[in-house]
């Protein structure tokens, strides 16, 4: 993998100045989420859970609640029976527009992670923690969204995501970076890629047309 000190130093030059401006002018939209959560189900309003950062390290990733507090919050998603029956009538709609990724700006301007980057794996996701050191993936600082997020999200199997997250640490730079989140704000807009409790739904429909 190769090293890019320049690209480094303007990547966190550009995460600082924007995760700030963007706190700022989220901020009364957060709020009024903050409000909704606490009014819809009890518990807390942050869900706060242990992720994999760059080069493996532990780091505590914030979302937007948007499950109810019985649910295991070490399990991922698409391993939860019936994910759906898990999902507050708030977090439907935060997940389905992203809106519970908002306070990973935070991580950002705290430098735990990046806007761009491979999306940070569950501490116990082994699976695919080990499909990334295959590609230095695990080399790079994590990111709100990705080249994996844009390709297909939740619909890509594990080692398709694997790929694609290697595939961004051969091609990052400042302008793929950008061209990444332009490329997410339309995808977020689509709902692109968003199946609860699903993983590699892509491939299974693949499959399925292969057998009709």
């Amino acid at each position: 993998m190769k090293k890019k000190p320049f690209y480094s130093f303007f990547k966190r030059c550009f995460d600082l100045f924007c995760s700030l401006i963007a706190i700022l002018v989220f901020a009364l939209p957060m709020l009024i989420v903050a409000i909704a959560i606490k009014l819809d189900s009890k518990g807390p309003v942050l869900f706060k859970q242990k992720r994999i950062g760059r080069k493996k390290k532990t780091f505590t990733i914030l979302k937007f609640r948007s499950m109810y507090i019985d649910t295991d919050p070490n399990s991922p998603t698409h391993q939860l029976g019936n994910a759906k029956s898990h999902i507050t009538k708030v977090g439907r709609f935060i997940r389905k527009t992203s809106i519970d990724e908002l306070p990973q700006l935070f991580n950002i301007f705290a430098g735990q992670m990046s806007f761009v980057g491979p999306r940070p794996a569950l501490w116990n996701q082994d699976d695919l923690i080990a499909e990334r050191d295959k590609y230095h993936a695990n080399d790079v600082k994590v990111g709100l969204t990705g080249l994996a997020q844009i390709s297909g999200r939740d619909e890509l199997e594990i080692p398709v995501k694997a790929k694609l997250d290697g595939d961004y640490v051969e091609k990052r730079g400042f302008f793929y970076d950008i061209g990444l989140i332009f490329k997410t704000v339309f995808s977020v807009f689509k709902h692109e890629g968003v199946v609860e409790g699903g993983t590699g739904e892509m491939e299974k429909r693949e499959e399925e047309g292969v057998h009709s």
